[in-house]
């Protein structure tokens, strides 16, 4: 069911918990549908007990609707020069509610949380191609620094 976009979107932004795993999880296979269940259930509960990660979550009455990934990362970070930096590892809003405010919001929350833990800047990433994903990081202040191809092969004898 599509919503009405100026309606007033009714929503909560908290921390991820053990109660949350479920839900949260079904969101991070519908961004990343390569991964399974089960590895990221596992994954998704490790993160919730890391002082260096963090994931909010949006709720309504009715459920999950969004999520941002955290971590603070200490290495380099493609078009930075602090450290740390808080990194978005993901981003997502379920298809029905975006454009409703739900990602800028969970993008002011996760810069409390790198405010907090003296971050002074927040970098990401997305593919080349996913057009909606660069369209919103500008809509949020990031600025493009890079692009990249990635290449791997297999060694000899292996």
């Amino acid at each position: 069911m599509k919503r009405n976009r100026d309606e007033p979107m009714d929503f909560r932004i908290a921390i991820a918990g053990e109660k949350d795993l479920h839900g949260l999880v079904e969101m991070v296979l519908s961004l990343w549908p390569d991964c399974t269940y089960g590895e990221e259930y596992q994954n998704y509960r490790n993160i919730l007990h890391t002082g260096k990660q963090r994931v909010l979550i949006a709720r309504t009455d009715t459920g999950l609707i969004g999520f941002i990934q955290l971590c603070l990362r200490t290495d380099y970070v493609e078009g930075t020069s602090s450290s740390p930096v808080l990194y978005v590892e993901g981003i997502y809003v379920e298809p029905p509610h975006r454009g409703c405010g739900i990602g800028r919001q969970l993008i002011r929350e996760a810069e409390a949380w790198g405010l907090e833990n003296q971050c002074r800047e927040m970098a990401s990433d997305t593919e080349p191609g996913n057009t909606t994903s660069i369209e919103f990081h500008k809509a949020s202040g990031f600025r493009e620094v890079n692009r990249i191809v990635c290449f791997s092969r297999e060694l000899p004898g292996r």
